[in-house]
């Protein structure tokens, strides 16, 4: 049965040599061709290009990486950024706890967290389109 399919497949792959003719170039489609795998950079469009072209520059426009954290001390709280007045925001005040500490963050002087002290400051943060 398995041959039977070759010897098909085989007498339509040399039909179709046949039909186009001793003298006509086959058509090569390889990446190699083209100058090999595009890149990241060849493909990323729109959003996608956007980011990566802020990367390079060391910005982050749609904060996605993880803020740098600070010390949490009323002279060096942590930062949070935001395009309001006010935010919420969430503490995990000991490294194992599996508790969130929610509370809002205003505009102004730097807040503490009610259950472990840790500063906060809300800073002014601007969309980037």
């Amino acid at each position: 049965m398995a041959s039977r399919l070759l010897r098909g497949a085989g007498a339509l792959a040399a039909q179709a040599l046949r039909a186009r003719g001793p003298s006509a170039a086959a058509a090569v489609r390889s990446m190699a061709s083209g100058g090999g795998v595009p890149t990241d950079d060849d493909q990323a469009t729109g959003l996608e290009r956007e980011v990566m072209m802020a990367a390079r520059k060391g910005l982050d426009p749609y904060n996605m990486l993880a803020p740098k954290a600070a010390s949490g001390t009323k002279e060096d709280p942590n930062l949070v950024p935001s395009i309001t007045n006010k935010r919420i925001v969430g503490c995990i005040c000991e490294e194992d706890n599996s508790a969130v500490i929610w509370f809002w963050l205003h505009k102004g002087e730097t807040q503490r967290c009610p259950s472990c002290g840790t500063h906060y400051k809300l800073v002014p943060h601007q969309l980037a389109h």
